[in-house]
């Protein structure tokens, strides 16, 4: 039980000091790791899928994001 809180802490203590890159990975690699702890004791392959799946979600939203505001500001390719 002390080895998921480790990773967790070490997850956290990453995060914190290069914040720009771990957009969406933290929360990824946390539920995916508690997921792949409960589906056969694969945390750390579930905390790696985690990262890979929040950080590509992230970027999907950003780029969302970016298309309304420039269909906001009348900046749509045309």
């Amino acid at each position: 039980m002390k080895i998921p809180f480790a990773i967790l802490a070490a997850t956290l203590a990453l995060a914190a000091s290069s914040p720009g890159h771990a957009k969406g990975c933290i929360k990824g690699a946390v539920v995916g790791g508690v997921a792949g702890h409960y589906a056969g004791h694969h945390g750390m392959l579930g905390a790696a899928a985690g990262c890979l799946y929040g950080r590509h979600h992230a970027k999907q939203q950003e780029r969302q994001r970016e298309m309304q505001q420039n269909q906001a500001n009348g900046q749509g390719k045309i």
